[in-house]
């Protein structure tokens, strides 16, 4: 073929001026004008001489195998179909096309997603089996009754109020050695328990008597100022957290508010706290601290406008005038509706709550 394309190279380069090229050598023939068309005829048959390129286009047979192998590599797509193709992991090489110009549509890409992902689903059939052999990997709890409550409420609150934390770390030694003394004595009553939750609760009650802003909520377009003190105490029950109060704490001396808050406690563990006692609240303490957690950034509790949080009790390295000692500490941290008080307020009760906590005696005063 080679040869045969030597020779035809003539006629193929100047197959648009052949005329010219055989009428040179025709010229002899000349008397025959009228026959010219058969002389149009003549180079026909250099035309089918030239049908030796014929040939090349049996290559040109071949050619096809050559673009068949073009289409895995790069198949026929819109840019939309090869985003999309992108966007769900399928390889277009591998997609069977059946658009009109043999290319790529989006049915065909999703026909391909689908059954990419179906043997996944049939893969993990098996495992799910294994898994039940081998017992339960999850656990489903009905999500209502206290626990549903209890999450819309604080769904309610976190995007309601703009709650804003302060936090203050407090030598509580005093405090402490007082709860010892009180569990010695049994001075507060034989079957009364006393614990530090019970002279937080006492400091709480007191700061709010000297910074009772902190004791108000939001109604419409007042801020209604509490002048009594139902105090929250947080609790975790099998049922789910729940928010008892204590009625008008402000009045209640150590023993009644340790009676007060051993009750309250002992009602949420049965689960038989009843509405009344989760109602009315205007302030609440959460024992943090029980956990073995320092401290924490609480929800509020829906109508009211703060809740301190009460860390664990520990031992640290504490400057007590110009030496370091080792001296019991907590950290407390207060969230406040930052629409009904300010930062000053907020700064001013967790400090006095600090104050009775560092020196339980000044809230005999």
């Amino acid at each position: 073929p080679a040869d045969e394309s030597g020779e035809a190279d003539g006629g193929a380069t100047l197959v648009g001026y052949g005329a010219k090229e055989t009428s040179s050598k025709r010229r002899p023939r000349k008397g025959a004008s009228i026959p010219a068309p058969a002389a149009a005829a003549a180079p026909a048959a250099p035309a089918a001489e030239a049908t030796p390129p014929a040939p090349a286009a049996a290559p040109a047979t071949p050619a096809q195998p050559a673009s068949a192998p073009a289409s895995p590599s790069k198949p026929l797509a819109k840019p939309p179909v090869r985003k999309l193709a992108k966007d769900l992991g399928v390889d277009l090489s591998q997609v069977t096309p059946t658009g009109p110009r043999g290319d790529v549509t989006r049915d065909d890409v999703h026909a391909a997603a689908n059954q990419t992902t179906a043997p996944t689903a049939g893969a993990t059939a098996p495992a799910a089996a294994s898994a039940s052999d081998q017992g339960a990997l999850e656990e489903r709890i009905p999500f209502k009754g206290v626990t549903k409550m209890m999450a819309k409420a604080m769904v309610d609150s976190a995007f309601t109020m703009p709650h804003v934390t302060e936090f203050l770390d407090v030598d509580v030694t005093e405090t402490m050695a007082m709860v010892r003394r009180l569990k010695s004595t049994k001075f507060l009553g034989e079957d009364v328990k006393v614990s530090p939750l019970l002279i937080v609760a006492k400091a709480v009650a007191w700061a709010v008597g000297r910074n009772p802003r902190i004791n108000s909520c939001l109604e419409g377009d007042d801020i209604v100022v509490k002048k009594y003190v139902n105090l929250g105490i947080a609790a975790a029950t099998p049922r789910g957290l729940i928010v008892p109060n204590i009625k008008n704490a402000q009045a209640m001396g150590l023993g009644e508010l340790a009676q007060g808050i051993q009750d309250l406690t002992a009602m949420a563990r049965s689960g038989k706290t009843p509405p009344a006692d989760q109602a009315g609240g205007t302030i609440t303490i959460t024992n943090v601290g029980v956990f073995g957690v320092d401290a924490g950034t609480p929800i509020i509790n829906p109508g009211e406008a703060a809740i301190l949080a009460f860390g664990q009790v520990r031992k640290k390295p504490w400057v007590v005038g110009d030496e370091i000692v080792p001296r019991e500490i907590t950290t407390l941290s207060v969230s406040a509706d930052h629409r009904v008080v300010d930062g000053e307020i907020i700064s001013k009760f967790l400090a006095d709550v600090g104050r009775g906590l560092e020196d339980p005696t000044l809230m005999l005063a």
